[in-house]
């Protein structure tokens, strides 16, 4: 039988030797100085050893329980050594569909086009408030009360946040769902769990002479083309900020003359999008395919042509122009449109609010697909092209 007095006393040889203890486990007593701790038994009529651990790390005492665990395993017909094995398989499995590996891999796979801030506020929100909360938590286990307390979390901080986060969470379980790491979305079941988001306004110049002199700024803007481009349209298209500086050549129908987006790149998913393209639009799209006709985007960043342009590009040069974020934002011409569309062309409403890509719905409350009335907006987005001429004109 060993003792730790005899253990510690124990010389170092030139070859490796064992110091016996009892029911087949020693202690090897290697060359270099390390001493390992081994378990001979007799499985399915096979003679096999365990490892059990290092000494010191491992005491003698700790090392005669791990023996005396594997003669219980044996006794009930289980391989020990093929259990650790398994055991150690689950541990790596376990590590690998937790909540912060799925995240992670969602990271690298969905980040990669982002904009720098959009990609800098993600990751904040993963490393400060999901990771820390449910980060090594197997994403499979993870039930609503546990994504909920995460997110009430934030919401004490910031209520849009909150909600950010709760986006962000579903996305990344709904990806562990498709990697066969996960098998339910909880952040579904939260819906309406958490105080409405505060309504954002947008400020935007919505009387004729004032307008027709920011279109009048813009087009004598000295900026960067893909800035100068996205600041033209952007008042004709009626897009939102995101689909507009994201807009990628593979939208673009030149055949029909209209842009097409799928659901997966709207803010309203399940919708996808169409947007006609007045002649005014199409002049500055093929004057901009000259420029960034090789690239993916249509605008494509000015640190790297494989990024979009950034949501900061476009404010900075409204800025730069003399209209700061409480006189003219870039979501804000969605506003200006909507307003001088109806108060200064009497266009229809619901032709409106379908091409800003709001759920507009038919009398028995269905809603529209995306080529309703898609001829009636072709003519108005043409309309309301010449009309942007004629207020440049006249400012």
């Amino acid at each position: 039988m060993l003792t730790d007095m005899k253990i510690r006393s124990a010389e170092v040889r030139s070859k490796n030797y064992k110091l016996t203890d009892a029911k087949g486990m020693y202690l090897i007593i290697a060359k270099s100085s390390s001493k390992y701790w081994r378990f001979n038994y007799r499985f399915a009529g096979k003679n096999k050893t365990l490892a059990l651990g290092v000494y010191p790390e491992v005491s003698l005492k700790d090392a005669r329980e791990k023996r005396d665990q594997a003669r219980r395993l044996i006794l009930d017909g289980i391989d020990p050594g093929e259990n650790k094995r398994l055991d150690k398989l689950k541990l790596i499995t376990d590590s690998d569909n937790t909540f912060e590996a799925v995240a992670r891999d969602w990271q690298l796979r969905h980040l990669e086009a982002k904009s720098n801030s959009h990609v800098t506020r993600t990751i904040a929100l993963l490393n400060n408030d999901l990771i820390p909360a449910l980060g090594r938590r197997p994403i499979a286990d993870i039930e609503p009360v546990e994504l909920l307390a995460a997110l009430r979390t934030i919401e004490s901080r910031s209520v849009d946040m909150a909600h950010r986060a709760r986006t962000l969470a579903g996305q990344i379980f709904r990806y562990g769902i498709q990697t066969g790491k996960g098998q339910r979305d909880p952040s579904a079941d939260l819906k309406g769990a958490l105080k409405p988001k505060n309504k954002q306004h947008y400020a935007a110049i919505i009387e004729p002479e004032p307008f027709g002199e920011l279109l009048k700024a813009i087009d004598q803007f000295n900026g960067t083309p893909a800035v100068k481009s996205a600041l033209k349209l952007a008042p004709l298209l009626l897009l939102r900020p995101g689909n507009l500086r994201q807009m990628k050549w593979s939208n673009i129908n030149w055949n029909k003359c209209q842009l097409e987006y799928s659901e997966e790149e709207m803010k309203s998913k399940g919708r996808p999008h169409i947007v006609p393209l007045p002649t005014q639009a199409i002049k500055i799209l093929k004057i901009q395919q000259m420029l960034s006709g090789n690239f993916q985007y249509v605008f494509p960043g000015g640190r790297s042509p494989k990024r979009p342009l950034s949501d900061n590009g476009l404010r900075t040069a409204l800025l730069t122009m003399g209209f700061d974020s409480n006189v003219q934002t870039v979501h804000g011409f969605r506003s200006s449109a909507r307003t001088l569309m109806e108060e200064q062309l009497n266009i229809a409403p619901h032709l409106i609010e379908h091409q800003l890509h709001h759920a507009v719905k038919d009398p028995n409350g269905r809603a529209y697909n995306r080529t309703t009335h898609l001829e009636a907006r072709r003519e108005m987005m043409q309309q309301w092209a010449d009309y942007i001429d004629e207020l440049k004109m006249q400012a």
